[in-house]
């Protein structure tokens, strides 16, 4: 089970008030509810492995080196490097405390320089050679790792809470996105640049959404062959649709680094991503859990967990 750590933590502030405190009074809203997230996760999925993925670099610059819009719109006003992105002050210092919980509980992390939670969770996924893969995100830009081959690969999408999750494989988006069953999680991704990203700042090609983009990639097979046709003469591809393509040439080429998640990221973390059955500091976290008031959320988790 590979875990979108911000994707979640995010999902949990916004989904638990902020009157949710510590005893000294600070929010601990986030951590109460990204510690039952994993609870329930592992109760309802049974893992033996677990990875939260986390952003090291939410705003990577090789892809805003390409396309300098990308999550723009998400960078704090006052953020003087362009790097720094737009948290709600209570949430911010609730990710040490979850980072902090998850190193007491022995939780396996991951990560790596320059790259996003995607990245891992692509790399993660690809590199995979045993065991079934969970993702868990609230992202739909991961639907592109869905794989069959060479080992299962769903994505949990949680967008609209647990309750209302979606467990998505291959098929499943292709359902329901109209797309080939059998590159269905490439026929996202391209699908996503020709439509447009506007939560991630992608522009797209010009009137192109996505029922057309989707229409496009089942009629010619990939957005390689969609190009190819659009420079051809006399290409059977309507004139503004064609026409748009080719004025949309160096986005397209630009694109492909930028939604594409990467397969080969250098992931740093835990070597062992098991699921503990005990906890590696178990004073540590008792000591969280009554410092932060999180006594009840931590008892569910070693209920999960088997702890006892």
């Amino acid at each position: 089970m590979l875990l979108d750590g911000a994707s979640l933590w995010f999902r949990s502030f916004y989904a638990i008030p902020e009157k949710v405190t510590a005893p000294d009074g600070r929010p601990v809203n986030a951590l109460r509810g990204f510690l039952d997230t994993i609870s329930s996760l592992v109760t309802a999925h049974r893992p033996t492995r677990l990875v939260v993925c986390l952003d090291l670099d939410w705003r990577p610059r090789f892809r805003t080196d390409l396309i300098p819009s990308y999550k723009a719109h998400r960078v704090a006003d006052e953020s003087v490097d362009g790097d720094v992105e737009e948290v709600p002050d209570a949430l911010t210092p609730q990710v040490e405390m979850i980072l902090a919980a998850l190193a007491c509980a022995g939780i396996a992390t991951a990560g790596a320089r320059g790259c996003e939670a995607d990245d891992v969770i692509g790399t993660l996924a690809a590199r995979e050679r045993s065991d079934p893969v969970l993702v868990v995100s609230g992202d739909r830009d991961l639907l592109q790792v869905v794989a069959d081959e060479p080992v299962p690969v769903r994505v949990l999408y949680v967008g609209q809470g647990l309750a209302k999750a979606l467990l998505m494989g291959p098929q499943e988006v292709a359902d329901k996105y109209a797309l080939s069953p059998g590159r269905a999680g490439t026929d996202y991704a391209e699908m996503a640049i020709l439509r447009g990203d506007p939560s991630d700042g992608l522009p797209g090609v010009p009137g192109i959404g996505e029922k057309t983009a989707a229409r496009l990639l089942v009629d010619y097979g990939s957005l390689d062959a969609i190009e190819a046709a659009a420079a051809e003469d006399g290409s059977a591809l309507k004139p503004r649709p064609r026409a748009a393509l080719l004025e949309s040439a160096d986005y397209l080429r630009a694109a492909r680094t930028v939604v594409f998640v990467k397969g080969d990221a250098d992931v740093i973390g835990d070597d062992d991503d098991r699921l503990p059955t005990a906890p590696k500091d178990p004073a540590g976290l008792e000591r969280l859990a009554a410092e932060l008031g999180v006594e009840s959320a931590v008892a569910r988790l070693r209920t999960a967990l088997g702890w006892g």
